[in-house]
């Protein structure tokens, strides 16, 4: 197969990352929909809990059902709930609608994240699949980057920022059509159909059990960075909301340039390694933000973690397809259940932040990064 062949079928993968990106827009709406209904901590962040709920109910059925209805097929009627979930809160905004669309957003980014990485082994060699889905993710980053900036343009110049859900879902449609025209031959798909229990036995292995619960952390961190930015922004510099909210998109800016940098220095670099060393200045970093305040350090460190931690859900997925690559659809399913952390970490962090402030928010994700160098270090020393 010649290289122009390879090239058409990895292209329209790679471009469903960017689809994927869009649940991040849940952290810059929780902030608008709690301006918006005038909302406590913890009534706004139901908002993640919908979206990511979801992720640990129907992960492992569509691990399953991917070994009946094909991985490409699942990616597209994923798409199609996406689509849905966009159009939705643009024609009827209330806190109930809001909560529902972020509900189908949550189940179809659930669809699309547990289908689309093994998708990916269809295209792309093994021995650069931690680099593809890297690229995937620096993808899925340039995506949660816009998301903030649509809103704030949305907002300023047409006094209405949920003119992001329509963009959204236009690009949707498109990702969806252009996936659809593209023939991809899956080599797995002549599995043995695995029952629920099957899957969930994976847990048994020691090594896949620590990077589901990996899994589980970095998304909760990452969800609980991008909701937690504007409100720490807000209670230490006095920021409105449409500037506060900006941070977010400083966030995801330093993954997007973090997460490209990173697909090329994994295809040099030991994994492992790669790993120690973010979530070594990811603790560092998370530990210098508790005690300062000020815009531009607050900015600045915001990027440092945001690069520093922008390959760490890549790495741990690469880990877990690789340990056992004939359970492909299996692991995947798992692991996207551990994305259901996004619906965990925020609602705790609204709890601390009610009763202590923004720096109560802040120590949660700080253990959550304690976590995941306890993890880097057991993966690089082997003693899992």
């Amino acid at each position: 197969m010649n290289n122009k062949s390879i090239l058409l079928r990895i292209l329209p993968v790679l471009f469903s990352f960017f689809i994927m990106g869009f649940v991040d827009v849940v952290g810059i709406s929780t902030s608008y929909v709690r301006q918006d209904f005038s909302l406590s901590n913890s009534l706004a962040n139901l908002l993640p809990m919908m979206a990511f709920l979801w992720f640990a109910i129907f992960s492992v059925p569509t691990g399953i059902l991917m070994n009946k209805a094909g991985r490409k097929n699942t990616v597209l009627f994923s798409m199609v709930i996406t689509f849905v979930a966009m159009i939705v809160p643009f024609i009827v905004y209330n806190f109930p609608v809001i909560l529902v669309a972020f509900g189908l957003l949550g189940i179809g980014n659930t669809i699309l994240q547990v289908s689309l990485n093994p998708l990916l082994t269809n295209v792309v060699r093994e021995d650069r699949l931690t680099s593809s889905l890297t690229l995937g993710q620096f993808i899925k980053a340039v995506a949660s980057f816009l998301g903030p900036l649509i809103a704030a343009v949305a907002a300023s110049k047409f006094g209405n920022w949920k003119f992001i859900f329509p963009s959204f879902g236009i690009l949707t449609l498109l990702a969806g059509l252009w996936l659809w025209l593209v023939p991809i031959k899956e080599n797995d798909i002549n599995e043995k159909s695995s029952s629920f229990r099957q899957c969930f036995s994976l847990l048994n292995d020691p090594v896949i059990l620590l990077l589901f619960i990996g899994i589980l952390t970095v998304v909760g961190l990452d969800v609980g960075l991008n909701t937690a930015t504007p409100k720490l922004l807000m209670d230490r510099t006095n920021l409105v909301l449409e500037k506060a909210g900006l941070g977010t998109s400083v966030y995801f800016a330093a993954r997007t340039t973090g997460t490209l940098l990173g697909a090329i220095l994994l295809l040099r670099f030991s994994a492992r390694k790669f790993f120690v060393a973010s979530t070594i200045v990811g603790v560092a970093t998370m530990t210098v933000l508790l005690a300062i305040n000020g815009l531009w350090a607050i900015l600045g460190l915001i990027f440092i973690l945001g690069f520093s931690l922008a390959n760490v859900f890549s790495i741990i997925f690469s880990f877990a397809l690789q340990r056992k690559p004939e359970k492909a659809n299996e692991i995947s399913g798992l692991m996207i259940m551990g994305v259901a952390g996004g619906a965990i970490i925020p609602p705790l962090m609204g709890v601390f932040s009610d009763v202590a402030g923004s720096s109560g928010a802040m120590t949660v994700l700080l253990i959550a990064l304690l976590y995941l160098l306890f993890l880097a270090f057991r993966l690089k020393t082997g003693n899992v």
